[in-house]
């Protein structure tokens, strides 16, 4: 056995080695049998009445060749015995045994010869099954196969986490030769990966016994190939007798589903990014909306500032010519947006502020853009770089401070026109603009410049249309004799809501006065232009001094004239000699009445059909005023919406009137403050005191 000196009893160490031995062992069932020189058995272990069924009781003393050999294996036995004892050499190898039932069993022996005190010796047989042999290295050399050769990377660490075995798999996983795995703890070995809550679950397994399975790893080993990625399984190792002899661990790597699923997610991001872009970019046709919409849309999506860029001729409706001379290119900053990070708005304040134009020269990069129809990409920006990109020198040194390293610009193209560029930066996201930035950012300015375009053209045809009706309606109606009049005209919010509203107040002989509001139905240029010549034939009609109804049927005949269009009119005729207003309607919302002490009244008048509708009838009303009684006449664009009856609304507008009486342009702003909420129809109103 050797000496006991060095372990104490209690000690760790002495604990350990005692709790440790004879699992192999237990497993092989070796036999040992000692013989005296004469070939007696003198030792028989209890292993031994397990291999050959012999008690102590019955070996002690016989013969071990009688008792254990078949008798014609007997000379040989002999022989052997006698070369072992004299000559003193082992001897090992696969021998028949004869067992206490009478069959015979192949066994592996070794034999030695032991020498004691005073020249006596002995000879010690070590044998042990040889079929539990023969199982117990193929068993052991399948393991070591499969360890080896096995695809997943395996390690087993001690107690103290420790490598004491590595695969070749993981190896090749870990980019380490198994010597600079073993001995090293996983701190040492893998130093760049989670290694706090590595070591952490490894321990709780250890202690525990339950296994963590399929824990995910991602990161670089090396400090590199951060994209890398690993399943990582431990479970606690015990021997036969349930010592812990450590934790075996397995390695997957799953880099290239990994990165796959990385490439999936980004796609999907990207695919959300541009359907958000088709629903939030472009819902109005006001066009620094749409710039801010864009802007919003990229930060912090795709870049840390944006700035939308526009060519100023674009703006002016003019075709923007390409740069080729190298001339500067004039350009309106419409939006800038930037993240809530300090570099980024530090990076934003180097930008043009929104409205004010700036003139860069062919070399800036934005100028190049615009220039050429082509992205420009800087995935990485230099001190060099920044000059090409900021407006000024500081403005350079504000990008420089706030940390861009990362620059893009795409051109805003719509209909083979570029209208200007789409500017991104990073400053605060450490990842550098790659191509696939680059397309997506195209894609966005693509879909975003189409909304541009309809915004400026939108523009201009809303400036026409308003030009136009400006100039067709009264610039400023005279006050006739006995009247006080207000009046207001408010455009529809979109241009092609312009155009068919009119009001007008026309002197007449003798004092009388005729006050007129009309809607053309329909809108924009066509709708103002009809407006416009019934407005000139219901002047001329006045002058004649004809009865309202009369007028009224003059104006149906001339609407049949103007194609396919359909106006709603009431013409007022005020007379101060008979304190009387004669009123014909022709298909339009009737005029307010209010007197002095009693509530508002609409007037009860025949609807009469709209102008243009012809061989219709029209009817005149006498309606007796006094000083101080007022007429509100008004278009449907006042008081009509799509979720409530007219009749409420035209309740509404009596309530609203019902209140202490304020001077006529008041009552005016009043009406427009309390109906013209979220309205998408132009507004004529007209408001007519009766003088003292």
């Amino acid at each position: 056995m050797g000496t006991t000196e060095g372990f104490r009893p209690g000690s760790g160490r002495a604990r350990s080695a005692l709790g440790e031995a004879g699992s192999l062992l237990d497993v092989l069932s070796v036999a040992a049998v000692v013989l005296d020189r004469e070939g007696r058995i003198i030792l028989w272990s209890p292993q031994a009445q397990d291999l050959f069924g012999w008690s102590p009781a019955e070996a002690l003393g016989q013969y071990a060749a009688r008792l254990l050999v078949a008798e014609e294996d007997f000379d040989v036995v002999l022989d052997l015995f006698a070369r072992v004892m004299g000559e003193g050499e082992s001897w090992a190898g696969v021998f028949p045994v004869r067992h206490k039932d009478g069959t015979p069993r192949l066994v592996e022996l070794r034999n030695v010869r032991l020498e004691g005190r005073h020249g006596s010796m002995y000879a010690l047989g070590i044998a042990t099954d040889r079929e539990v042999l023969r199982d117990l290295e193929r068993d052991l050399a399948l393991s070591l196969r499969l360890v080896a050769q096995s695809p997943i990377g395996l390690a087993v660490l001690d107690t103290d986490l420790r490598y004491v075995m590595v695969n070749p798999a993981l190896e090749r996983i870990h980019g380490l030769s198994a010597e600079q795995h073993l001995g090293r703890t996983v701190r040492e070995v893998l130093p760049f990966v989670d290694i706090e809550e590595s070591e952490a679950t490894m321990r709780r397994v250890l202690a525990t016994g339950t296994p963590q399975l399929d824990r995910f790893v991602a990161g670089g080993i090396g400090g590199g190939d951060d994209d890398r990625a690993r399943l990582v399984s431990y479970y606690r190792l015990e021997d036969a007798g349930g010592h812990i002899l450590g934790v075996a661990a397995s390695v997957v790597d799953v880099t290239d589903r990994y990165r796959a699923d990385l490439a999936a997610a980004e796609a999907r991001r990207r695919l959300a990014l541009i359907a958000d872009a088709s629903v939030l970019i472009g819902t109005t046709l006001d066009l620094d909306q749409t710039a801010r919409e864009l802007a919003g849309v990229v930060v912090p999506a795709l870049a840390d500032v944006a700035a939308v860029d526009v060519l100023d001729t674009a703006l002016e409706g003019n075709r923007a010519p390409a740069l080729p001379d190298g001339r500067p290119a004039v350009i309106r900053a419409l939006a800038i947006a930037s993240a809530g990070t300090a570099g980024a708005k530090e990076a934003a304040r180097a930008a043009d502020p929104p409205g004010e134009i700036a003139r860069y020269p062919a070399d800036r990069l934005v100028a190049r853009c615009v220039a050429t129809g082509r992205p420009v990409h800087l995935a990485r920006v230099g001190t060099r770089d920044l000059p090409g990109i900021a407006r000024d020198q500081a403005a350079a040194a504000l990008l420089a401070r706030a940390g861009l390293h990362s620059y893009i610009a795409v051109p805003l193209i719509a209909r083979g026109e570029v209208l200007g560029a789409l500017d991104l930066k990073r400053t605060d996201n450490p990842v550098p603009f790659n191509e696939d930035d680059v397309v997506l950012a195209g894609e966005l300015a693509a879909r975003a410049a189409v909304c541009i375009d309809n915004a400026r053209w939108y523009q201009r045809e809303r400036a026409a249309v308003l030009s136009l009706q400006r100039t067709l309606l009264p610039q400023r109606p005279p006050s006739p004799p006995g009247l006080e009049v207000a009046y207001r005209y408010q455009p529809a919010g979109a241009a092609g809501q312009v155009g068919g509203d009119w009001f007008d107040v026309v002197p007449q002989d003798g004092g009388k006065s005729a006050l007129v509001v009309g809607d053309v139905m329909g809108s924009g240029i066509t709708a103002a232009a009809a407006m416009g010549q019934l407005r000139t034939a219901a002047r001329t009609l006045s002058g004649l001094g004809l009865d309202p109804a009369q007028v009224l049927r003059h104006l149906d005949r001339a609407a049949a004239g103007l194609g396919q269009q359909i106006a709603t009119c009431v013409y007022v005729v005020y007379d101060p000699a008979l304190g009387r207003c004669c009123v014909a309607n022709a298909g339009h919302l009737p005029p307010v009445l209010l007197r002095h002490g009693e509530p508002p009244v609409l007037l009860d008048l025949p609807t009469g059909a709209p102008l243009g509708v012809g061989g219709v009838p029209f009817e005149s009303v006498a309606v007796d005023v006094t000083p101080g009684d007022r007429l509100v006449l008004y278009t449907d664009g006042l008081v009509e919406t799509r979720d409530e009856a007219i009749d409420v609304r035209l309740a509404e507008l009596v309530r609203v009137l019902d209140r202490p009486r304020t001077g006529l342009e008041e009552t005016c702003d009043l009406l427009l403050s309390v109906f013209r909420q979220g309205s998408d129809d132009d507004v004529a109103l007209l408001v007519a005191e009766i003088g003292h």
